[in-house]
């Protein structure tokens, strides 16, 4: 098992990528925390878990509020004695499909707050915790956005930009007391449709060129990857459990592309 005996917390656990991250870092030995503000899909995720012989706990944590997500992390700490792997995959609903002239101030600034808030919030809160240690892994996520050039993105664009510096920068900081960051990027998930923020934000994109969510998505997939496909949710939770493993122990200030060649590095 790639992540025995290790202690995962999520936040955005109960997402479309949370939870199935979660399950693959349970299948792989690790007892898995999923943190979120949905308590019904917080337990719905644990308990899915367990009945498959995973070990997991749930708690509702607004990932955006500094006090609560510590308080969380240094019980988690003291309960499960450490913290080896931190994820961030909180969503944070915005607004995409604007060009600049009709986009508003406060739109554009809302995802670029509210992600790199999130991330520096979980970030500090676990951080001590494995650097005490000398050893952790704190994953964070991104979006092709942050490369593309296009109309109807800026807010994710600069968001995601943020996130990927953040977590370059962290990485630098903290490679010398043993922690591990790196930011996965992968493209938009078909799959995340319905359980997701990202729905409501394809469909706008979508409308814009005059199509449905799923038609857009198809289009992105056949004209704008090598691969002639999206990434699905499988592809990234088993990657997260590998970087966050010690098989990727030489890994960190990556960003690691899982966009199917919408990018190529």
């Amino acid at each position: 098992m790639l992540l025995e005996g290790k202690t995962a917390i999520i936040y955005g656990g109960s997402g479309a990528i949370g939870s199935a991250t979660a399950g693959v870092f349970a299948r792989e030995g690790a007892r898995v925390h999923v943190v979120g503000q949905t308590e019904e899909r917080l337990r719905r995720t644990a308990e899915a878990i367990e009945a498959r012989g995973g070990s997991a706990a749930y708690a509702v944590v607004d990932a955006f509020d500094a006090d609560a997500v510590r308080a969380h992390a240094d019980a988690v700490a003291a309960d499960d004695g450490h913290i080896d792997i931190a994820m961030n995959v909180v969503g944070v609903p915005h607004v995409q499909g604007v060009p600049l002239a009709d986009l508003p101030v406060e739109d554009f600034l809302l995802p670029v707050e509210r992600y790199a808030r999130t991330n520096v919030v979980t970030a500090k809160a676990v951080a001590g915790h494995m650097q005490a240690r000398r050893s952790g892994v704190i994953l964070t996520i991104s979006a092709p956005g942050s490369q593309l050039p296009g109309i109807g993105h800026l807010g994710n664009a600069a968001a995601c930009g943020a996130v990927e510096a953040f977590s370059r920068v962290l990485a630098g900081e903290l490679g010398p007391d043993g922690v591990r960051v790196v930011c996965l990027r992968p493209h938009a998930i078909p799959e995340s449709i319905a359980t997701s923020h990202l729905g409501a934000v394809f469909t706008s994109a979508a409308a814009r060129v005059g199509t449905d969510a799923p038609g857009w998505l198809a289009g992105l997939a056949e004209h704008g990857t090598l691969l002639g496909r999206l990434p699905t949710l499988e592809d990234v939770a088993e990657y997260a459990a590998f970087v966050a493993s010690d098989r990727a122990r030489a890994m960190t200030g990556a960003i690691a592309n899982l966009t199917c060649g919408a990018l190529v590095d």
